[in-house]
């Protein structure tokens, strides 16, 4: 099984696909999980795919994994590196957050509980679920009628694969992951010749101004026992040395974990937005468009002490971590807040443990071990793809009842 599961992982890695654009990732999870002898829906909330098995009476116990890759060119050199690019816009695509991982162990899992099915009774519901990245695939999944016809789960059971030793697993009990609040923000100016800057209203100024003010907003208005993340990840404006623009946009995106946090931030971020504006003589309010919003995802205290004591049996107490919450954000708690069930949702790690010890002692994590999102994140197969089927499928026995 490992050889055929690390070559799924190589395939899935060299073919991604962006949000709500997963076909050829859905089909081969189709197909897969029809061999396995699942009962399996495709286009569930456009384009994901559940697999289920009805296995007596019991518990019924969700699995999530996502699908889609992100707008990232790979620079892994790896020799299944992704050279795929997306039919639609045009632009480079990469699995850089591993949910080609998230997929091929939730398929180990699927396999090991079906071999195993004489052990446990009850139904199993695994998700494979589109656009996480932009926060829009479960919620689609869960207006596609999801609970009225796969059931609703007793539990919301999931991981991701981070940047620590592969072999480690780490959950946290309580707020886990942040809130999300991404904006696209148009300022207007005036355009004009390069030349006479006195006959325009410099937008590209407007918006160098507002990205430094913004770097304020934690700084000088959050308490420092608060945790908020205010970061411009784009800022676009202007096509030629001598033109002064019209325009200019700016991409924002916002973390909190505290609903009262999160309201003081997004009065401030708006309050600088206008503010610069008005500084700047514009004469049209600056346009904030909502991207992508992401709630807090909270994992139940009860189903992570369940969950971990299993984890931690299986994998030992030293390998079971709790990391303390994190600035990351997910969508899998839409699944757990619409249906009332806890929500267990754990970390596994995907980095060589070797350069992982060496880079720790040095002080240079964040140079020598690439994080999420980055072109040359690549975590280590082996034995990453094990542990993470392995941890699927022990948590997934923990809540399924005993056979009948």
């Amino acid at each position: 099984m490992r050889n055929d599961l690390s070559e799924l992982y190589k395939d899935l890695h060299a073919h991604p696909e962006l949000a709500f654009a997963e076909h050829r990732t859905a089909a081969e999870i189709a197909r897969r999980a029809t061999a396995l002898g699942y009962e399996v829906t495709t286009g569930v909330g456009r384009t994901g795919v559940v697999a289920r098995l009805a296995n007596g009476p019991g518990p019924t116990v969700l699995l999530r994994a996502d699908m889609d890759a992100l707008p990232v060119r790979e620079q892994t050199g790896l020799p299944y590196a992704s050279t795929a690019t997306d039919p639609a816009s045009g632009s480079p695509v990469m699995h850089a957050c591993g949910h080609d991982v998230h997929v091929t162990c939730l398929l180990g899992a699927l396999r090991m509980l079906m071999q195993d099915r004489s052990s446990w009774s009850g139904t199993l519901v695994a998700v494979f679920q589109p656009n996480e990245e932009l926060g829009a695939g479960a919620q689609a999944m869960i207006d596609d009628n999801f609970f009225a016809r796969f059931g609703t789960p007793e539990v919301v059971l999931g991981q991701h694969v981070m940047p620590l030793p592969a072999g480690m697993l780490a959950v946290h009990a309580g707020a886990a992951l942040a809130a999300t609040d991404a904006w696209k923000v148009t300022l207007y100016g005036r355009g004009g010749h390069g030349s006479q800057p006195e006959r325009s209203i410099d937008p590209v100024v407007m918006a160098a101004a507002t990205v430094l003010r913004l770097q304020t907003v934690v700084s000088r208005e959050i308490a420092g026992g608060d945790t908020a993340v205010v970061t411009v990840g784009s800022m676009r404006a202007g096509t030629q040395n001598n033109i002064i623009p019209d325009q200019a946009e700016l991409q924002i995106n916002i973390r909190t974990f505290i609903p009262e946090v999160r309201e003081r931030v997004l009065t401030a971020v708006r309050r600088i937005i206008r503010a610069e504006a008005q500084a700047s003589g514009a004469e049209r309010e600056p346009d904030i468009e909502p991207i992508t919003t992401f709630p807090i995802m909270t994992n139940d205290p009860a189903a992570v002490d369940r969950t971990a004591a299993a984890l931690r049996s299986k994998f030992g107490a030293d390998n079971v971590i709790d990391p303390g919450p994190a600035t990351g954000s997910e969508d899998v708690g839409v699944f757990a807040t619409a249906s009332g069930a806890p929500l267990c949702y754990w970390f596994i790690g995907g980095a060589d443990p070797a350069t992982f010890a060496a880079a720790q002692q040095q002080g240079t994590l964040a140079q020598d071990v690439p994080a999420n999102h980055s072109p040359f994140f690549a975590p280590v197969i082996e034995p990453t793809l094990d542990i993470g089927v392995a941890a699927l499928t022990t948590a997934a026995l923990t809540w399924l009842g005993p056979a009948n």
